[in-house]
């Protein structure tokens, strides 16, 4: 079947599954049950930190292992939220591109950053959703009863990793299939078939890319992200030697403006729409949330930043990735008794313009309410880490402005959307 026969038949079969515009009108003048009232077995966020996100290969982080990294992240929510180490059942670590799934060298990582080998870890990968998985795995296995406290972090170095890393050999038989030959389909290209399929210009994307930016500048010049932000003490490789430096702010972060953005070549398709500019950088970085049960938290005296109202996943065609923020945030709105308007704060991850746009678009969600200190375009993308990163930013977000629902949601290479819903205290 031809590219373009292709892309019709996908669009046919997205529109006939599109997300029901009436059932997301849920808005109420009571909400659901399961956001409504305080239960001891609510799961709740006490600290969620991250460390500050930088440029892959140019950064502040460019010569930083990133098991270094990871255990900044594992130590400071132990060392901010007073809770010790050795009361930490279960670590679940997001990462996508290192070797072996990370798993050897994250659980050396937990014990750099002083906890016990009776607190175990397990890595985690869905690809950009890998941070939000690895909570969700943790705030499943504390309402199962497994465990009462874990820790849900994302780590991703793309300066020491890049994303052929995350693949290894193939197997050619898959080859012979469409949809997973669409598997291996660059990320750029697939956001190229997002902005050719629903028709979303270079202007458009730029202009979107350009607020983030704006929005991104303003919130670090005003301090916005120093709650969230752990400083990290590591070193550069010079030109003079190797340089003692601590990198305290997001290294991405600049002043742009749409005519600037207009200026740049396009990377994945001649005379296509996706530039390096609106596009999310690719970064290095870790994050970690730490999450127990209301009444542990309650029992510790511990302040609770929000509590985790439902998730959801759902599956899209591979070659329009993109689109699954779209699909995963109705699902996840659904399961909460919600709807769009009822929520202050989305928290959607800028892959590329032309997708981050496309979704918020097809929900009717109001700009001013997504990303409000700016998303991936201007803060980078570090792969495992984003899911924990966003849930930090949101949760704090939330806090300083004194709302109350939250969504983080992103989409994931191979064709998916991940979302969950935070209420905040």
């Amino acid at each position: 079947m031809q590219p373009n026969r292709r892309l019709e038949v996908i669009l046919n079969h997205i529109n006939q599954n599109s997300p029901n515009q009436a059932s997301m009108q849920l808005v109420s003048a009571s909400v659901s049950s399961i956001v409504s009232k305080k239960s001891p077995d609510d799961i709740v966020i006490v600290c969620a930190l991250r460390t500050p996100i930088c440029k892959a290969k140019r950064g502040g982080f460019r010569d930083t292992h990133w098991t270094d990294l990871l255990t900044v992240a594992l130590k400071g929510v132990v060392e901010k939220s007073g809770v010790p180490a050795k009361a930490i059942e279960d670590v679940q670590v997001g990462t996508v591109l290192a070797a072996g799934g990370g798993a050897t060298e994250a659980r050396m990582a937990l014990f750099a950053a002083g906890y016990p080998d009776s607190t175990c870890l397990a890595t985690t990968n869905r690809q950009c959703s890998s941070g939000l998985q690895a909570f969700v795995n943790i705030a499943g296995a504390i309402k199962s009863g497994q465990i009462t406290v874990g820790v849900a972090a994302g780590v991703e170095s793309m300066s020491q990793h890049g994303f052929q890393n995350g693949i290894g050999k193939l197997n050619e038989k898959l080859m012979k299939h469409q949809e997973a030959a669409d598997c291996l389909i660059p990320m750029g290209v697939t956001s190229e078939n997002v902005a050719e399929a629903f028709n979303i210009s270079r202007h458009t994307q730029d202009e979107f890319a350009a607020l983030s930016q704006t929005k991104a500048v303003k919130a670090q010049q005003s301090g916005l992200f120093k709650d969230e932000i752990i400083p990290v003490h590591t070193s550069v490789n010079t030109s003079e030697g190797e340089k003692q430096i601590t990198v305290e702010e997001d290294d991405g972060v600049r002043s742009t403006t749409i005519a600037d953005l207009s200026k740049l070549k396009t990377v994945f398709k001649k005379d296509g729409s996706t530039t390096a500019g609106n596009s999310s950088q690719v970064s290095d970085g870790a994050a970690a949330v730490l999450v127990m049960t209301r009444a542990e938290a309650v029992k510790r005296g511990l302040p609770i930043l929000g509590k985790f109202v439902s998730s959801a996943v759902a599956g899209v065609p591979p070659n329009i990735m993109g689109v699954g923020p779209a699909y995963a945030i109705p699902s996840a709105l659904e399961k909460a008794g919600l709807s769009v308007a009822d929520i202050d704060v989305f928290e959607i991850n800028e892959a590329f313009a032309s997708q981050a746009y496309y979704s918020i678009n097809k929900l009717g969600i109001p700009l001013s309410k997504v990303n409000p200190l700016g998303g991936a375009i201007a803060l980078g993308h570090p792969l495992g880490c984003t899911g924990a990163r966003m849930i930090a930013t949101l949760l704090h977000q939330l806090k300083r402005t004194k709302k109350r629902f939250g969504v983080v949601s992103m989409c994931i290479g191979t064709g998916m959307g991940m979302a969950a819903v935070f209420e905040a205290e």
